[in-house]
């Protein structure tokens, strides 16, 4: 095993799921996941969402890098936090809000529990 990982949907086999309908605020969002890392706590791959809005709360710390699309978080006290393709963000334990998905989004993801 080398102890270098290329990230990269290629030749990983993805999760498709949909959130819990009961935090579904708005359309039918599917989540397409390729986890190429899981190891003592920590996550890593990609991810990919189709438009829709769901609750949200974290208590792991997770990195996001944006590849594509357009996102919007909005904490539980009305914050919006819009994020674009380039855009780099840690998620810390406690956020608690919603996950909008403007325009299909694909992002990179690093998650610690």
């Amino acid at each position: 095993m080398s102890n270098l990982l290329r990230v990269t949907r290629e030749g990983t086999v993805p999760e498709v799921t949909r959130p819990d309908p009961a935090k579904v605020i708005a359309g039918d969002p599917v989540h397409t996941t390729w986890n190429l890392e899981e190891r003592g706590g920590l996550f890593a791959g990609m991810w990919h969402s189709t438009v829709g809005e769901w609750q949200c709360s974290y208590s792991e710390w997770e990195y996001v890098h944006i590849l594509e699309g357009v996102s919007v978080l909005t904490a539980t006290d009305g914050t919006k936090t819009t994020l674009r393709a380039g855009d780099s963000y840690v998620i810390r334990p406690g956020f608690a809000g919603t996950w909008a998905v403007v325009e299909p989004t694909l992002k990179d993801y690093v998650i610690l529990t």
